[in-house]
C-alpha cells in the first residue's frame, strides 16, 4: 500500500491530509485501485474504487431474498448509483464514496442515511415514513422480507458479486 502524509487537504488547505492508494484483486471482477483521503485538520474523508482496466458502463439488479444473500459482495465505485426500490435512491456526486463491502453492510449504510434524514425532519409524517423504512429495512436483515438492489455506473468500476445478480447494460 502507497501512503503519503501531510499533503494539503483540498477542502480546507491544510497540510495534513494523508492520501492512501492499494491495489487488490477481486475475484470474478479483476483488479481494482482502492483510494482514500483522510484531513486530520478539517475531518474531511473520500474515498473510491477504480477498475484497473477499463470496463463498459454496467447496472447489476439482485434480488435479496434471505440472511445467506446479506453476504454477497458489492463493489461501489463513487460515480455508481444505489437504487433501493420504495427506500432509497443513492446519487453519485460530489461527496460520492466508493467502497468494497457486502450486502449486509449496504443496508447498514442505508439505515443511517436514513435514521440521520429522520431525525432532522419535523414533520411527524416523515419520521413515521422513516421509522417503517428502518423497520423494512430490519425485516429484511433477519430474512423475513425481500428487497431489489441495483447498482447503475456508468464508469463499469462496481459489480455484485454473485451468480443471483444480473448484468446488464445501463
Amino acid at each position: 500500500m502507497a501512503e503519503i502524509s501531510n499533503q494539503p487537504c483540498p477542502f480546507c488547505g491544510e497540510n495534513k491530509c494523508t492520501l492512501r492508494e492499494d491495489e487488490i484483486d477481486i475475484p470474478f471482477f479483476g483488479r481494482v485501485f482502492v483510494m482514500s483521503l483522510d484531513c486530520l485538520a478539517c475531518g474531511a474523508r473520500k474515498s473510491d474504487v477504480e477498475s484497473a482496466e477499463e470496463k463498459p458502463p454496467c447496472k447489476y439488479t439482485l434480488n435479496v431474498e434471505n440472511e445467506e444473500d446479506l453476504n454477497i459482495k458489492i463493489v461501489k465505485s463513487a460515480g455508481a448509483t444505489v437504487k433501493i426500490p420504495r427506500i432509497i435512491t443513492m446519487e453519485s456526486g460530489p461527496a460520492s464514496i466508493g467502497f468494497v463491502t457486502n450486502v449486509e453492510g449496504l443496508l447498514e449504510r442505508v439505515k443511517k442515511a436514513i435514521q440521520s434524514a429522520g431525525e432532522s425532519e419535523d414533520d411527524p409524517a416523515d419520521k413515521k415514513k422513516a421509522k417503517n423504512l428502518l423497520n423494512k429495512l430490519g425485516k429484511v436483515m433477519i430474512g423475513r422480507e425481500k428487497i431489489k438492489i441495483i447498482i447503475e455506473d456508468p464508469t463499469g468500476n462496481s459489480v455484485i458479486i454473485s451468480d443471483k445478480a444480473q448484468k446488464s447494460k445501463i
